[in-house]
């Protein structure tokens, strides 16, 4: 039996129309006729009666409708099956920075087990350039990355994190709301910078005010930086991300600053044109917990 004479039979059922079923199957409207007639001859029987322009299912139509849909799905779902098969590799390598590494892999990673069983995962952990760098020289297949633009790659926004100063629970400015910037002179800072562009408006707020603030510790670790700011070695400014554990169990406050709002850091999902499409819109359909897009 013919599986494209069964597809013929079901599209002019589920369109009541010779002519509709041609035009979604990319047929002409003799072909269609043809493929239900050697359908007809095959099963020496009628399907449809026709009336004017709409078509009916005869009995015999009727009682061979369900067994015929359900083949044309079986075929489908074969067929989709050997594709994802041919398109999934047997690996998956991906680069991602620190912050992706620390706060959304161990959410992601599960839900791509879950999606492609047979693939392995294989993680590497580094900076945005060295990422990029990997993914064109096909050494990695996606990556995480800080906002990046380049001709081969394609480049897709996976989420925005925003940068807000967090005290820890009993500082005194804890609650507060928001602040102006000249109340942070003369507070105690850990100062956490991962090298994006966004961090120098935070150097320009601390440069136009009268005096500096006192930085007492300067990292590039944001892990290091939160846990300064929960033994009271001080307030930072962090990505939303890397707190929002401590930040619903009322360890760490967050303050809004005037001088510095809307500040978020962009990260995102990066593959060689044409490639890897399937996993990357599996992975913007299930970005973890409350991100901002």
């Amino acid at each position: 039996m013919n599986i494209e004479n069964i597809e013929a039979f079901v599209y002019v059922f589920h369109y009541g129309s010779f002519n509709k079923a041609a035009e979604v199957l990319y047929l002409s409207q003799p072909s269609v006729t043809a493929r239900i007639q050697s359908l007809e001859r095959e099963l020496d029987c009628r399907l449809f009666d026709r009336m004017g322009r709409q078509v009916h299912l005869t009995e015999n139509g009727v009682k061979f409708l369900p067994y015929a849909q359900q083949l044309l799905q079986t075929f489908q779902k074969g067929k989709q099956q050997l594709q994802r098969t041919r398109t999934t590799p047997k690996e998956l390598r991906i680069g991602c920075t620190v912050s992706v590494s620390n706060y959304m892999m161990a959410e992601l990673l599960p839900k791509l087990k879950a999606r492609y069983p047979g693939v392995h995962m294989k993680v590497t952990t580094a900076v945005t350039d060295e990422i990029v760098g990997k993914v064109l020289n096909r050494e990695l297949d996606i990556g995480f990355v800080r906002n990046v633009n380049h001709p081969n790659l394609q480049s897709v926004k996976f989420y925005e994190d925003p940068i807000r100063l967090y005290t820890y629970a009993d500082h005194p400015l804890a609650g507060a709301g928001e602040v102006s910037a000249e109340l942070l002179v003369d507070q105690p800072f850990v100062f956490f910078e991962c090298g994006s562009l966004d961090w120098l408006r935070i150097h320009r707020m601390f440069q136009s005010l009268n005096r500096p603030p006192a930085i007492e510790i300067h990292t590039d670790n944001a892990e290091m930086a939160k846990k300064l700011v929960l033994n009271q070695a001080g307030i930072c400014f962090l990505p939303g991300l890397c707190v929002s554990k401590e930040e619903r169990e009322g360890l760490l406050c967050p303050v809004d600053v005037a001088e510095v709002a809307g500040i978020r850091l962009q990260t995102n999902i990066i593959s060689l044109n044409g490639e890897q499409t399937e996993i990357v819109r599996f992975l913007i359909a299930h970005r973890p917990g409350e991100v901002y897009i």
